[in-house]
């Protein structure tokens, strides 16, 4: 089966996103989206040789929180911007320590900050244990820290297991 369907889940997310894209659901859309959707893992299989275990209902429950977390977010920020007088701002970078330790959770843990209005990761240290994180509003440096951790990190631990 490994042979036939490397990435499964990859293989349905290009499916999905091929028909998406084409936003047509007919049945020449859907075969190029098979197509595409069996034909890429197959030919990246080679390059991709260490791929991560993925536990995808949890998965499926962190892209439900995070899209949450985007809606909830713009409305923050967009009440900051609007309503708060910039004197009263306390921008911050955070050095979220990681206990993450393969790439593509860090990765993932980077791009869902990225993605949140408010906050924007910038750099993961040297030596891979602190993500550089930029906060438009944290008074409480430390309490926003152990908050990304607890809400991001600790569910894409079991993500990623």
């Amino acid at each position: 089966m490994n042979r036939i369907l490397p990435h499964p889940g990859l293989s349905a997310l290009l499916v999905v996103v091929w028909v998406v894209m084409v936003n047509d659901l007919t049945f020449g859309a859907l075969f190029l989206g098979l197509v595409v959707g069996l034909g890429v893992p197959k030919f990246t299989d080679a390059y991709w040789p260490a791929r991560p275990r993925i536990s995808f209902a949890p998965a499926i429950a962190y892209v439900g929180l995070v899209l949450w977390d985007i809606i909830l977010a713009n409305f923050v920020v967009a009440a900051i911007i609007l309503f708060k007088p910039e004197r009263d701002l306390r921008p911050a970078w955070l050095a979220i320590p990681l206990e993450l330790d393969t790439p593509e959770a860090i990765t993932v843990f980077a791009g869902t900050i990225s993605l949140t209005p408010g906050t924007v990761s910038t750099d993961v240290s040297a030596c891979g244990r602190f993500l550089l994180v930029h906060a438009l509003h944290a008074p409480d440096p430390a309490a926003e820290i152990a908050r990304v951790k607890a809400r991001y990190e600790a569910r894409l631990k079991r993500i990623f297991p």
